[in-house]
């Protein structure tokens, strides 16, 4: 947490917070301030903006009493931070892409797995070509670690409207990353053709060439 969000939680509103509110609030904002920025700067494409949004989601957490969203914190959180990143948008008219420093920020924990950097860049380049609500809900399933219910409820979508959407979003990664390998495969078949077929030319040429007279 850094200065500017403890001052912003220290002079929410003009009232104090209790000691027990204040402590969730700043324990909320350890929680999920950074994974609310970085989603709200996958919206909004720009990570200044996100974090007005954010700061603006935290003060409204301000002015809500703990016992009646304690229970399901992180939906809230987002779904409120969601709304007012697509407000901003709407206002901006901002749809700028994703920046290289917000598509490494998207790391699919599962996708991660595969390890290899070039790997990795690869399927974000595969996941940038998916519909967008297909990105949406494998950023917070994947990313923000939320369940299926939490993530129907931000996108205003039902359990199996999430469960379909991940499933053809993952589905659809990993045949073009299948139809990728077997591109690779062939290029590098076709190259070792070539260097092969090279090598055996440079031999014949080292033992005195090619006889013209030769059929």
């Amino acid at each position: 947490m850094d200065d500017a969000s403890k001052q912003t939680m220290s002079g929410a509103n003009a009232s104090p917070l209790g000691r027990s509110h204040q402590e969730f609030v700043v324990n909320a904002l350890g929680q999920f301030e950074s994974q609310l920025i970085r989603y709200a700067t996958w919206i909004l494409g720009d990570i200044e903006r996100a974090r007005e949004v954010v700061q603006e989601t935290f003060l409204r957490l301000c002015r809500e009493q703990p016992a009646r969203i304690s229970d399901h914190l992180a939906q809230w959180l987002f779904t409120v931070c969601r709304n007012l990143a697509f407000d901003v948008r709407k206002k901006e008219n901002r749809m700028s892409p994703l920046s290289d420093a917000d598509v490494k920020a998207f790391t699919p924990r599962p996708l991660a797995a595969l390890e290899q950097k070039e790997t990795m860049s690869q399927v974000m380049r595969i996941l940038e070509t998916l519909p967008k609500n297909q990105r949406e809900v494998i950023y917070l399933k994947f990313q923000c670690d939320l369940s299926y219910k939490e993530i129907g409820e931000i996108t205003h979508l039902s359990v199996t409207n999430v469960g379909f959407l991940i499933h053809t979003a993952i589905k659809s990664i990993r045949k073009e990353m299948m139809i990728s390998k077997s591109i690779v495969s062939k290029r590098r078949f076709a190259a070792d053709v070539v260097r092969e077929a090279n090598g055996l030319a440079t031999v014949d040429l080292k033992k005195g060439g090619f006889n013209e007279n030769q059929s």
